[in-house]
């Protein structure tokens, strides 16, 4: 526990000089952090009422009554202007993360001690986050100028997602000093930094790349490397960053960088060789250790991947995503009474769904229904706050089995449960509709649309289905178009559109509409209804393609095959 050392009675003589009081193992924060000045330094004296306040700060402090300790060394720091006092208040506002009192008491620290780094930095630092950049640079270039350690990179950074108006005053700022110490190599990644967040990428590359001789700051080098990556030039980034690593070879950022450079290029058994060696000089990081088994899963090397996913279980790290990873692993290499043991072990997280649909769907796939269904019985007993996300995973899984009146007779039984829960009833529409139900879809879509007259989702389904399934054409466009109001880039809306203008005859509409769909998203019902607009308009060739396209992705596509039956009376295109 932090506490603060107490000031001796011998030091609490009025009219007597003091040291400033000592707070113990309170870090002082990376940034301003610097080596103490040799020179002793002379503090002021100070009255009884200034004597005595401290003393209650100091006791204050001891029995963790932070509150007070700040409050008396702020009101001292302004009564007195002492740097000492002001130094020790911004300490400890710095240690509570109270950021005003902070602010306030590097200011008054930086002013009365003039020729103190340090204060200069501090309050540079404390200004920056305060969003004051200007006088923030100011002292910045003070610190420069004495050839102090500056944090022109901590200013750029905390400026970086500010509004576009101050982003600029600041370049403007950085070019200035630029100009005066063009070889300050803070200076310059705190410009490629500012010139990065306004998409200046070329110009914020071509800033780093003049500047590579000498020894540069890593964030320099790993800015450079994603900047690389990001105009597509990684493969130039694997040299430079390998190039660093000589000068650097001890530095753990510049090993992962090369090593997430080497997965960006598809390099995976380089990854691995580079994440493991990363592991050798670090066994205790189980962050590493996780990372090469997802590594060693994304190159399918299974065995390898259940060795470090168990080590972390036994480590008792990262335990939800390692079991949920084993799981995959030890499905993927055929075992699936390891894989479903370890499904069972992830508990509630943002693994917890993944791996109950997994574990569903493979007992589903092997019979085993009814332990499916106890599992998720469980489960929604034991987790009530999932429950009708596990009543609409099991669902989907059992539709995708085929498992059709299973999956109608689970939905009734969830909305018993959850009578009004909008996904249960969305979901039961669709399995309406598979069930030529038209009435219970319309209606529970419009259940749906009354609570929430702009859900695109639900607009767009009941469009389709009264274009696709009745005469009711007009109704139908005017809900689709009105879903496009609401989410224009959806695929879904966009192949809705050209179907529905295909029924009412519209066919170049139609195929404007759908060749926007299947641009953005082409799967085999999209490609489907593009193919029949084309083939009504006397495109067959084109048509054919399209549909030899789709089938290679997903040959088992019903509607796909319906469609291809019905026009060319065969199922290959």
């Amino acid at each position: 526990m932090k506490r603060f050392f107490a000031l001796t009675a011998l030091l609490l003589i009025g009219g007597c000089q003091t040291t400033p009081p000592a707070i113990e193992n309170i870090p002082a924060p990376e940034e301003t952090a610097a080596p103490r000045q040799s020179k002793p330094i002379q503090y002021s004296s100070f009255d009884q009422d200034s004597l005595y306040a401290l003393l209650v700060a100091e006791l204050a402090g001891q029995r963790n009554r932070f509150d007070i300790a700040l409050g008396n060394y702020v009101q001292q720091a302004n009564a007195t202007q002492d740097p000492a006092i002001a130094e020790r208040a911004f300490r400890i506002a710095e240690y509570l993360g109270a950021e005003q009192a902070a602010l306030d008491t590097a200011l008054i620290w930086a002013a009365n001690a003039p020729e103190n780094l340090d204060a200069q930095r501090a309050a540079a630092i404390q200004l920056a986050r305060a969003g004051r950049y200007d006088e923030s640079l100011k002292l910045m270039e003070e610190v420069l100028r004495h050839q102090g350690d500056t944090h022109f990179d901590f200013l750029a950074l905390s400026a970086a997602r500010t509004d576009p108006a101050t982003r600029a005053g600041l370049l403007q700022s950085f070019d200035s000093l630029l100009r005066k110490y063009p070889d300050n190599p803070q200076l310059v990644f705190g410009k490629a930094v500012l010139l990065q967040q306004d998409e200046r990428k070329e110009e914020a590359l071509a800033l780093l790349e003049q500047h590579t001789k000498g020894e540069r700051p890593i964030p320099s080098i790993l800015l450079q490397a994603r900047l690389l990556q990001e105009l597509g030039r990684g493969e130039q980034a694997l040299p430079m960053l390998k190039d660093s690593l000589q000068q650097h070879p001890d530095d753990k950022r510049l090993h992962l960088a090369y090593a997430r450079q080497l997965i960006e290029n598809n390099r995976l058994q380089e990854a691995i060789g580079e994440f493991s060696a990363l592991l050798q000089q670090n066994p205790s990081d189980d962050d590493l250790r996780f990372s090469l088994a997802l590594i060693c899963m994304e190159a399918q090397a299974w065995k390898e991947a259940v060795v470090y996913l168990e080590d972390l279980i036994e480590r008792g790290s990262h335990l939800n995503p390692a079991y949920f990873n084993l799981g995959r692993a030890q499905q993927a290499l055929g075992d699936n009474t390891k894989a479903l043991q370890a499904y069972d072990q992830v508990g509630p997280g943002s693994e917890y769904l993944p791996a109950k649909s997994l574990q569903t769907r493979l007992l589903l796939a092997i019979d085993r229904d009814a332990e499916a269904s106890a599992i998720l019985d469980k489960a929604r007993q034991s987790q009530p706050d999932y429950a009708v996300q596990l009543y609409l995973l099991e669902i989907e899984a059992l539709s995708e089995q085929k498992r059709d009146e299973p999956a109608w007779q689970l939905i009734q039984k969830a909305l018993k449960q959850f009578p009004e829960d909008l996904n249960l009833l969305y979901t039961r529409a669709m399995l309406a509709e598979q069930r030529n139900n038209l009435a219970l879809l319309e209606s529970d879509l419009r259940f749906i649309l009354k609570r929430e007259p702009d859900n695109a989702m639900a607009l767009n389904a009941l469009g389709y289905t009264l274009a696709d399934r009745t005469p009711r054409l007009a109704e139908a466009r005017k809900l689709i178009e009105q879903a496009y109001q609401i989410n224009q880039d959806d695929p879904a809306i966009l192949d809705s559109l050209g179907w529905v203008h295909y029924r009412q005859g519209n066919l170049k509409e139609a195929e404007s509409w759908l060749r926007k769909a299947f641009e953005r998203f082409p799967d085999a019902e999209i490609a489907a209804h593009l193919g029949e607009v084309l083939w009504a308009q006397g495109k067959q060739s084109e048509a054919r393609q399209i549909w030899a396209q789709a089938i290679d992705q997903e040959p088992d596509s019903e509607i796909l095959q319906e469609t291809l039956r019905r026009l060319t009376g065969s199922e290959n295109p």
